[in-house]
Formats: structure tokens, sequence, C-alpha cells
């Protein structure tokens, strides 16, 4: 039997050891399949190419990738993923969102104040010290330990090099990582074209195709008050590539969540999704409604509703995707060859044994305090940057005196910078819109939690949600950046002495939310994390790492081809050109242009591309990254996916899942032509 046993896993390796020869994956540097990509396209991916990848791309830590496109710092990313930078320096006399934005020289660039870019210099493996250091624990002291000792891995590598530090998981906890950034704290807003042409077809054309949107933005990173030295970066390639041309997407995607296990993505179909989009259907409604009370609570409105608008349809199709009994039948068939496979070796199934049973546990176990902890802890009663800010100040406060290891993670050493910018960036604060998301998450949080729970009564008391929301963000100062820098620097006991209403009121809930939060990562993430390690052990056993991780916001490169595909029996071209997009204006929003644009049939070539696909696997994150053609030349802008591709999440379709990106001409005429940005175009050496 043993055998026989041993035979069956060869085979499983052999058969998983060679990557499928379909464009899937978002492979990390270290283990990207480029004899596969030489199989099917015969490209030499080089290690030298890759390099120039790793230190040309990089991330934007508010959620987006984003590349270098001159010597001289210059960025280019998605116009959506700069949204919060143009709404922060947007006014109701100049509002940047509609209008654009230009400067026609470094001084005129505008600051933004909540960003940041990163870009990776090296990559350490630690799982043999996490392994050492948890080896003879388990449950919830394994969790504490894991915990506490990748805090320290990360600050001993800040403490040895002049990095910035993270930890990384891959393959669900089978390998840890240190990743190593430079970071750009100074970003500022270079170029942006106005929402109506970035954003056209707004959220009907959202996640399709065709499409006409230039979903671009150009910033800046500078160091030391001057354009920062950015020697490796990306050059254009200005006519594009060709069709059925072999394309590469290096970027950040966020998170996939194809190696779960059936009992979590059966809580995310039956719980967590239909949980969020409740809320965030009338969220919506509740920002529309507000939208139409006039142009500026519209403009107020617009990135927060856009965002809002394109999670609802994330999680829509996602619900559809988990309610897809094809593919999530392939997904139970491919665990349950897991299972027996693991069932066949005596030595596996002792390792392994009952991860999957204990994951269906720790579920189980959540669902009893789910929802206390989603709205106390992780703070969906408590909406609006008003409350983030009170209950920064208030942790940053309790976390500074204790140890590294001990601190929340937000406020380890590593962390606190990232913290002290987001609590302390000079941006402006709506009342009006603070007050209607603030009463709003207070009116779900009684509905979910009950008037009679005793917290609901304890935040409460005898008012109502509107009166509340109202009486806090009327009373509180912290919309005065200068105030919250005082109270950055505040002790604990100034901190607990602040008359301030928003703060009293992150300090009322402190325990009760820390609390939350301990029970989850003991009962729930403790657990899991460990049945996850178990599965990836078996994976590798089985097949080692011929399989690419899931996405963690870190970098991944990912390959494909130029490519449409068939929609209901017809054939999608994989471009849209210019001349197209004028029969689709209707002079009202979403389908209309700018003012600047009034002139562009004239203006600009009718057979330029505008947009254009590729079967190359994305995700949320992959937003802004650059496509990139073989020998290393800037070829496209991703900017979103078609609707195929939100199943993403949890497995890859080949046959339809699509990237759309913003083709180089297009970028590169109304630079030009539009415009008039020639000191741009001469700068990324366009001529």
């Amino acid at each position: 039997m043993m055998q026989m046993t041993k035979t069956f896993l060869l085979i499983v390796f052999a058969i998983m050891a060679v990557p499928s020869l379909a464009d899937e994956g978002m492979w990390t540097l270290d283990n990207f399949p480029s004899a596969a990509v030489k199989e099917k396209y015969g490209v030499n991916i080089t290690d030298a190419w890759l390099e120039t990848v790793k230190s040309s791309v990089a991330r934007m830590d508010s959620g987006c990738s984003a590349s270098f496109v001159s010597a001289a710092g210059l960025v280019l990313t998605n116009h959506h993923c700069a949204l919060s930078c143009i709404a922060q320096n947007s006014t109701a006399d100049s509002d940047l969102e509609a209008d654009g934005f230009l400067a026609a020289r470094p001084d005129d660039e505008m600051a933004c104040p909540t960003d940041r870019l990163s870009v990776l210099m090296e990559t350490e493996q630690v799982t043999s010290s996490v392994a050492a250091a948890t080896a003879e624990t388990a449950g919830e002291e394994a969790g504490e330990i894991r915990r506490r000792t990748l805090k320290r891995l990360v600050q001993e590598c800040e403490d040895a090099s002049d990095f910035k530090c993270e930890s990384v998981a891959l393959y669900q906890g089978g390998e840890y990582w240190l990743y190593k950034y430079k970071r750009f704290d100074d970003v500022r807003l270079v170029f942006a074209p106005e929402s109506d042409i970035a954003a056209f077809g707004g959220d009907p054309d959202n996640f399709n195709f065709p499409r006409w949107c230039l979903d671009m933005t150009i910033l800046r990173v500078y160091e030391n008050g001057e354009p920062a030295a950015t020697p490796n970066f990306l050059e254009w390639r200005t006519e594009g590539l060709a069709p059925g041309e072999v394309m590469f997407v290096a970027g950040r995607p966020g998170r996939t969540q194809r190696l779960l296990t059936v009992a979590d993505l059966k809580f995310l179909r039956n719980t967590t999704i239909p949980h969020w989009l409740l809320r965030n259907v009338e969220l919506r409604g509740r920002y529309i409604q507000y939208a139409r009370t006039g142009d500026e609570a519209r403009r107020i409105v617009n990135a927060p509703l856009q965002s809002v608008e394109n999670g609802i349809k994330v999680q829509r199709k996602r619900l559809d995707a988990l309610h897809d009994d094809a593919l999530f039948a392939q997904k139970t068939a491919a665990e349950q060859e897991l299972r027996a496979a693991v069932a066949a070796d005596p030595d596996l199934a002792a390792r392994v044994g009952s991860a999957w049973n204990e994951i269906e546990r720790a579920n189980a176990t959540y669902l009893e305090f789910r929802d206390d902890y989603l709205f106390i802890e992780v703070g969906a009663a408590f909406q609006g940057n008003l409350f983030n800010y009170a209950r920064s100040l208030v942790r940053a406060a309790a976390e500074r005196d204790k140890p590294n290891e001990d601190r929340l993670r937000p406020y380890t050493e590593a962390a606190l910078p990232r913290t002290r910018q987001l609590t302390l960036a000079d941006r402006p604060i709506y009342p009006e819109l603070e007050t209607l998301q603030l009463s709003f998450s207070l009116d779900k949080m009684r509905e979910f939690l009950g008037p009679d729970s005793n917290f609901v009564r304890q935040i409460l008391g005898k008012k109502s949600p509107s009166a509340l929301s109202a009486e806090l963000v009327s009373g509180t100062d912290l919309a005065d950046p200068a105030v919250r820098a005082e109270l950055w620097n505040a002790n604990w006991e100034t901190i607990q002495a602040s008359k301030d209403p928003m703060i009293q009121l992150a300090l009322s809930v402190d325990e009760k939310a820390r609390a939350l939060r301990k029970k989850y990562e003991d009962e729930v993430e403790a657990p899991s994390d460990l049945a996850y390690e178990k599965i990836a052990q078996a994976r590798f056993a089985i097949h080692g790492t011929a399989e690419y991780p899931d996405a963690t916001f870190t970098l991944r490169v990912s390959y494909g081809a130029h490519e449409g595909w068939k929609e209901k029996g017809t054939d999608v071209r994989p471009w849209t050109t210019v001349s197209e997009l004028f029969p689709r204006l209707t002079g009202e929003r979403p389908f209309r242009l700018p003012p600047g644009w009034s002139d562009a049939a004239r203006k600009l070539n009718g057979e330029s591309k505008f947009n254009f696909v590729g079967t190359t696997d994305i995700i949320g994150g992959n937003s802004g990254s650059p496509v990139i053609d073989k020998d290393g030349k800037l070829v496209g802008l991703i900017f979103d996916g078609n609707i195929h591709s939100i199943s993403g999440s949890y497995w890859f379709d080949s046959e339809r899942n699509r990237s759309v990106a913003v083709h180089p001409e297009i970028m590169i005429e109304s630079l030009r032509s539009i415009y008039s940005a020639d000191h741009l175009l001469e700068e990324m050496g366009i001529r």
C-alpha cells in the first residue's frame, strides 16, 4: 500500500510540476515561470528583465500600482488611483476632478498629503525563523508567537538596513518573507485629465469592454524637496502591441482567494458578501441623494460614491462567481483530490490531519460574535475620517509605551510613520459628509446589533443616530490638523483628559473593541492560520511551488497576449479607436466629453487606439500597473478588467478573463494635442 501511495504522489507531482499553458497566475519574481512563457510565446524572460521590472514598478500604498517613466521621478498611474489627491487639492472654486490639472513647471506641482510610493529593493525568506519560533506551540499561543516574531523580524530588518521592511505571508502561510522597500513620502500631482474623459462611461461601463477611458494621471516623487532621481524607468513604445503579441503586467494585485478552502468560500458566499452588500447598497443610495442637493455636494461625495459603486459591482460579481455551480464544483473536486492525496500518505495525514475541519470550526466560532467584531473593532459602526483620527490618536498614545512586539501592528515602529501620515495629513474635512457617514453607520450598528444591545445603548443613549452624529461632528476639533498634531504627541493621561467628544467616543469603545480583536485573533485567526499552514505544507509536498501564491498586494508579474474573447458567440475585438468614441456621446454624464475635448474629433487621429485588452491575469490593486512588452518597454496602462475578471478572486477563466488598459497612442496624443503637455512628453523621451 505504501508503494502505491508513493507512486500516486509522484504521478500527481509530475502533472503539477509544469505550470499550465493557460495565461494564468500572478507570479512572484523569484518563481516566475520563464520556461512556460518560452514554450508558449517563444520569448526569453531573463533575470535582467525581471530586475528592470522590480526597480521600475512602484506600489501606491493607498491601494494601486504605478511605474516610473522618467529619470526625475515622474510616475504614471490611473486617474482613479490618484482621485484622493485630486479631491484633496480641489475646492468649490477650483474643481480639479471636473476641470483637470496640468503643472506647467515643478513649482506648480501639488502635494498629495496621504499618498506614499514604495519600491521593492530586496526580499528575504524567513519561513524557517517563524517555524522555529512556533515549533513547540499550538492554537492561541502559536498565533501570538507568530505575530510577535514577525514584528521582531521586521524591526530587526529595518535596524540593519536603510530599507523599510514588511512581513509577507505567501501560500496562505506556507512561506514567510521580508520585503524591503525604498519609500517616497513626498508625492505631488503633475497632470490629471478631467473626470468626464478619465472615467468616461462611469458605472454603466465599469468592468465592461469596449471602453474609451483616459484613466491616467502623472505624479512625481520628491526627496529632500527636490525631484527624486529614478534612473531605472520604463521607456515608451509609442505604437503599442500588435494583435496576438505577448504582453506582461507588473504591479501589486491586491488580494486573491484562490487557495481558500471550500468552507471559507461558502462563508464568503453565504455570509460575508451578502452582509457587505446589504450595508453598502444603502450607503450608495444615501450618497446619491446627497449629491442631488447641489453642485458642491456632488463634488464632495464623488470620490466616496465612485468607490462604493465600484465595490458593489465587484462584490455582486464575486457573489455570482461563488454561485456558479460548475466552477464551484471544480473547486470542490480539486480540494477533494488534495484531501485524498493527504489521506493516502500516513506522514502527511499525521501532519495535516483535520486542517479543513479546523477552518470550519473557526468559522462557526466567528459567527457567534462576528457582528460585534465588525461594527465595534473593524469600525463599521463609526465611518468617517473624524472617528478614524480619534481612534488613531487614542491608540497611538496607548501603544507607544509598549514594547514593539506587543503593539498593535499599525503602531509598531515600522508601521507608525504611515499611521502618522494618514492621521496628520492636511486634507479637507466636509462636516455634512462626515455626519452622513457616521449617521448611516450608527444606524446600521443599531439595526444589526439590535436596539437592546448593551453596546448600542451605551453609544446612543436616548439619541437617534442622526442626532448623535450631528452632535459629535459639530463638537469635535479634529478637523484641524494642528489639533491632531498636538494630540499625536500627547501622553495617555492627556488623551484621557481630552474633552473632545470624538476622542471620548473612541476612548469609550476601545476596551470592548480590543477584547473583540483579541478574541478574533485567538479563536478565529490563529486556528485558521495554523490550518492553512498545514494545507500549504501538503501542497508543497505534493507539487512543490509550481503553483503561484495568492496575491498579497506585493510585486507580481502576469503574462498573456493582446487578444479579445468571444462574448455570447460574438468575437470582441481587442481594441477601440478614437473615432468610435463620438457616437457614444449623449451630452449627459457619464457619456459626455469635457469642454477641452470639444474639438477632439479634429485634433486627434480617429484611427488611434484608445483602450485594449489582453489575457493577462489581474485583480484589484493592479490598477495603475504598466503593460510591458518582451523588451521591457511600456505599451499600456492597466485600469480595469472585463466583467469576467472579477471571478478572478477565486479562479481564472482563461477563455473570458481579460485585463483592460489605456493604449499609449491615446495617452501621447491627448497630452500633445489636447493638453499641450509637450514638456512632459519631452521629459519621458517621447518626440
